[in-house]
């Protein structure tokens, strides 16, 4: 693309898929092809992490048609991954060329679809190489999955915990696991920080309730705002859910407590982390609630999680 804006993407909303997503992003932007990235209000700071694309911002009460004007004419091609806002504003926009995968109410907004192939047994960052490697970029580079550089060096000794998960109470561990956890991670003289998400049990509101002044509470936590704090600490561990994923982009290590979740699939990026899981024979199912009897969050003991700590300590 010689002439005009270039490309431009919207960015996935979930916070796990725009983690997996980045790595393509790098890609594409290296290659030259983008001029523009289209991401929530809430996302600012993490993509300005990633890349110094012009942003165009999603709020609350965006729509279809002022954001089309607010995008303006010169656009040469446009990449969504999901059904949204944003591909219904680039064919209001009117793009001559609109890529994206071919799936259930995307594809009429599309005048390249594409057929992007994932294995189940691959994980999930592949979903967005591939749309990439479609248009003759190359993708694995080693910078492409870096952490951010965020400039901050984390505190020796520093532990966040996170019962919380935005994905669903069946992906929380229980709250007294946890806070034998604390205790045990307190006695090795680890300095604990309890991150508290809200919603949901507030899990990481009653640990810090329990355990007192022996660990820092911090609440709310906005992923949006997050990445700083994540940073500055050596070790996150956390249940699966979004924090985790930005805690690798910052450049934190991860010990993530997997149930319902399929950690080959879904797993932080980096060879660094650790995912801990309790193998059962439902999982995995994805649920949000159980079904069952928590099975995989209640057979999960102290001392794998404790053991998965110590691999990267």
């Amino acid at each position: 693309m010689s002439s005009g804006k270039g490309m431009l993407i919207a960015a996935p909303e979930r916070w796990d898929e725009a983690c997996f997503s980045v790595p393509a992003i790098r890609a594409l932007v290296r290659s030259g092809l983008v001029g523009g990235l289209v991401c929530r209000e809430e996302q600012e700071a993490f993509w300005k992490s990633v890349c110094d694309l012009p942003q165009f911002l999603l709020g609350e009460k965006t729509r279809v048609g002022a954001f089309a004007k607010e995008l303006g004419d010169g656009w040469e091609a446009s990449l969504v991954w999901e059904k949204g806002l944003p591909a219904k504003a680039f064919s209001k926009a009117g793009i001559s060329k609109r890529l994206g995968p071919s799936c259930a109410g995307l594809g009429k907004l599309l005048t390249h679809a594409m057929e992007i192939s994932e294995e189940p047994t691959v994980h999930r960052v592949r979903f967005y190489l591939n749309s990439a490697s479609e248009m003759g970029i190359a993708v694995d580079r080693h910078e492409f999955f870096e952490p951010a550089e965020m400039g901050i060096s984390p505190a020796q000794g520093s532990i966040l915990l996170c019962p919380d998960s935005d994905f669903g109470v069946s992906y929380e561990w229980p709250l007294a696991r946890w806070q034998e956890l604390s205790e045990k991670l307190i006695k090795q003289s680890k300095s604990i920080a309890i991150a508290c998400l809200g919603g949901g049990r507030s899990l990481g509101t009653q640990l810090a309730e329990k355990l007192g002044d022996q660990a820092e509470a911090i609440a709310p936590i906005s992923f949006g705002t997050s990445l700083p704090l994540l940073a500055s600490k050596q070790i996150v561990v956390a249940a699966d859910g979004s924090l985790p994923h930005l805690a690798a982009h910052a450049g934190a290590t991860c010990v993530t407590l997997f149930g319902p979740n399929d950690a080959v699939w879904k797993r932080p990026l980096g060879k660094r982390h650790q995912v801990v899981k309790r193998h059962v024979e439902c999982s995995p199912c994805l649920s949000a609630k159980c079904l069952m009897d928590d099975r995989c969050q209640n057979e999960l003991d102290v001392a794998a999680v404790l053991a998965g700590i110590s691999k990267i300590s």
